[in-house]
């Protein structure tokens, strides 16, 4: 029986050596326009609906934070399965990402067949639409495959919430292997975008400090029970640009969700919020390489996954 179980540890290790390495190059020779089809796909998608960038930050950590950079999150639901954007905390991602990845995924499909995969569009959307905004540039590997399963059970208390403590953002990063100080650096995304008044406006009734601020979003997100789309900026002074402003805004009590203040608080974090608000270079260094690891958790390669033909859909039916 020994002899069998190490034959088996044998053949495993040979096949996980045998999966093709991501590199940089991956498409050189298969698809080597693949990155300016999807540069040109997104360009004229934030043009004409500037909030699609931020929206495709948050899609990318929404889809790689589970399981992996996959593209398990992009995937529609049927009457067999019902996929992980309709899970609860996913259904506030943002249409014009959906749609742009479905633009982008039809031209790459017209030009090099069954060659790019979703996840990967995903993440080199990511890194065009972040130096768009005036991030950091990413140094990013390709070779992902797509995810053959996607669950909305599967999501439930693994994503990061806005009513999250400090303690419990630590625990989910840490469960993933990533530090306090790169958890405080990923955190920096939400210096573009914006949250629904729903996952904030409560703790504005009263007892908030930067009072002015408080009662801006009060007015801001007056009557937000009755209109769910209501929403404000998370970072009310620079929205659009991709900076170190979130920080600085954390420094004044001007963080919109709890979590986000909560991290300007707590001992474990709070130097990371200080060093980021002084030094924006520092934040953008750490900020890119926390993306770039995040970008290769998890990620599927060779016959773990896929290439959709279509970025919502398997190629076959989910067994």
């Amino acid at each position: 029986m020994w002899r069998a179980a190490v034959a088996l540890l044998l053949l495993s290790a040979a096949a996980a050596a045998a999966e093709p390495p991501l590199t940089a190059d991956y498409y050189a020779q298969t698809c080597p326009q693949a990155a300016d089809i999807i540069t040109g796909a997104f360009i004229a998608k934030q043009t004409s609906s500037p909030t699609t960038a931020a929206g495709t930050l948050r899609l990318f950590f929404h889809d790689c934070f589970l399981d992996g950079c996959d593209a398990s999150v992009l995937i529609s639901s049927n009457a067999f399965n019902r996929a992980e954007r309709d899970a609860d905390i996913n259904l506030s991602l943002p249409g014009d990402s959906f749609d742009a990845i479905t633009r982008a995924k039809t031209a790459l499909e017209l030009a090099c067949p069954a060659t790019v995969s979703c996840a990967d569009l995903l993440a080199m959307a990511t890194r065009d639409l972040l130096s768009m905004l005036g991030g950091p540039l990413l140094t990013l590997k390709l070779g992902r495959k797509d995810s053959l399963v996607s669950s909305a059970e599967a999501v439930d208390r693994r994503l990061p919430r806005s009513n999250a403590t400090v303690s419990e953002l630590i625990t989910l990063f840490a469960a993933r292997g990533f530090s306090p100080r790169e958890l405080v650096a990923l955190s920096g995304a939400h210096t573009v975008g914006f949250a629904h008044c729903s996952e904030f406006a409560a703790r504005f009734d009263g007892g908030v400090r930067a009072g002015e601020f408080a009662r801006v979003v009060r007015r801001a997100c007056a009557g937000y029970e009755k209109r769910p789309t209501l929403a404000v900026f998370n970072d009310v002074v620079t929205p659009s640009k991709f900076d170190n402003m979130y920080y600085r805004n954390l420094m004044r009590g001007m963080g919109l969700l709890a979590t986000d203040q909560a991290l300007a608080e707590d001992r474990r974090t709070r130097r990371y919020v200080r060093r980021y608000a002084g030094n924006q270079t520092a934040f953008f260094v750490d900020f890119a390489r926390a993306v770039e690891k995040l970008s290769v958790y998890g990620v599927k390669t060779g016959r773990h996954g896929e290439v959709r033909r279509r970025c919502d859909q398997f190629n076959s039916l989910p067994l």
